[in-house]
């Protein structure tokens, strides 16, 4: 059983949980997420979280639409994504090296006003209960395409990745895998968090990276 199993409804997810603002870092269903917390309120937050459901929600700071005054203070992006505490590490200089493991999306519907250091919101699930099957939609999947564009990818910047374990992976963690480790900004890393489908989600990460490599060989030419 998965640590992530646990969780077949939506009911079985908490209504209110604390939240961590991180522009440009994407969480998605069964995916892992390592994280460095240092500040003394992500700190807390973690013991908090230890204490209690073990469930973060991952969100992005809706920058764009922040005024400066409230910058210490961002916006939230509406959709974020939950996961489980699954992996704690105490480091000698007080750091704590954790591991979320994502369960769902969630949308918000208010943000509380809370009396801890950290932030948090009341949320709802329902309109992504299709995160906690797995493999949902994974037999529509365009899997080559990707694999070829990958591979261009990879190619054009001198890279290597690991074709055995890619050949092995299914579906659903081949393109949330991609997904999260994309170099895209935080507009694009939203926009394939808030993918409908997960062919939806694929055919996104397809036309990211296909733009990607038009531009770097518009710069290529252009550098000629």
């Amino acid at each position: 059983m998965g640590s992530t199993d646990r969780y077949s409804s939506v009911t079985d997810l908490p209504a209110t949980i604390p939240v961590f603002p991180l522009s440009g870092v994407l969480l998605l269903p069964r995916c892992q997420l390592p994280l460095n917390i240092f500040e003394p309120r992500y700190l807390q937050m973690i013991d908090d979280c230890l204490r209690g459901t073990r469930i973060i929600g991952l969100i992005q700071p809706d920058e764009e639409k922040t005024p400066a005054r409230d910058a210490d203070k961002p916006l939230l992006m509406q959709v974020g994504c939950a996961g489980r505490l699954t992996s704690y590490t105490e480091t000698p200089d007080g750091r704590l090296l954790i591991t979320l493991t994502g369960i769902a999306r969630f949308r918000v519907t208010s943000e509380l006003e809370a009396m801890t250091p950290y932030r948090q919101c009341a949320v709802d699930f329902d309109e992504f209960a299709g995160d906690l099957t797995p493999e949902l939609g994974t037999e529509k999947v365009s899997r080559e395409r990707l694999l070829e564009v990958l591979k261009e990818y990879l190619d054009t910047n001198g890279l290597q990745a690991d074709w055995r374990t890619i050949k092995v992976s299914t579906n659903e963690t081949l393109v949330n895998s991609l997904s999260l480790i994309s170099p895209y900004g935080p507009r694009e890393k939203q926009a394939l968090l808030e993918a409908k489908t997960l062919e939806d989600r694929n055919q996104m990460l397809i036309a990211l990276t296909e733009v990607a490599l038009q531009q770097s060989a518009s710069h290529e030419t252009t550098v000629q």
